[in-house]
């Protein structure tokens, strides 16, 4: 699915014209970019969450001449997909999932004993 036929499911599926629903589409996207610009994650519910990450520098190959380069560190925008989202994309992989969280029971750490200075 491409922009254009993105702005016809939103312009069908609520009524809209395709303008406006190009102006929504484009609200949207253009306020994620703008929060992950910011260093803010963007975090919608059964969807994903979009957030800026750090890329350290490290070095390359270049093949063509057949030399080594360094790469500059960089900030890259990443998806990390939901729930919800995972589990429509493999069920199956949901299902396992959740049937090996609840055969695995919860466990908690004990706290840890404070030392107790004794008197003599």
């Amino acid at each position: 699915m491409n922009r254009i036929e993105l702005v016809e499911k939103i312009a069908t599926g609520h009524n809209l014209s395709k303008a406006e629903a190009a102006r929504v589409l484009e609200t949207v996207t253009s306020s994620i970019v703008n929060a992950v610009k910011k260093d803010d994650s963007v975090q919608i519910v059964g969807f994903g969450t979009f957030k800026q990450v750090a890329r350290a520098a490290r070095s390359g190959f270049n093949p063509q001449a057949g030399t080594k380069i360094k790469i500059a560190a960089t900030k890259v925008p990443k998806f990390v997909a939901g729930a919800a989202f995972k589990a429509a994309i493999d069920p199956k992989a949901a299902k396992r999932k959740a049937e090996k969280a609840a055969a695995k029971p919860a466990v908690k750490k004990a706290a840890p004993k404070k030392a107790v200075a004794k008197k003599k």
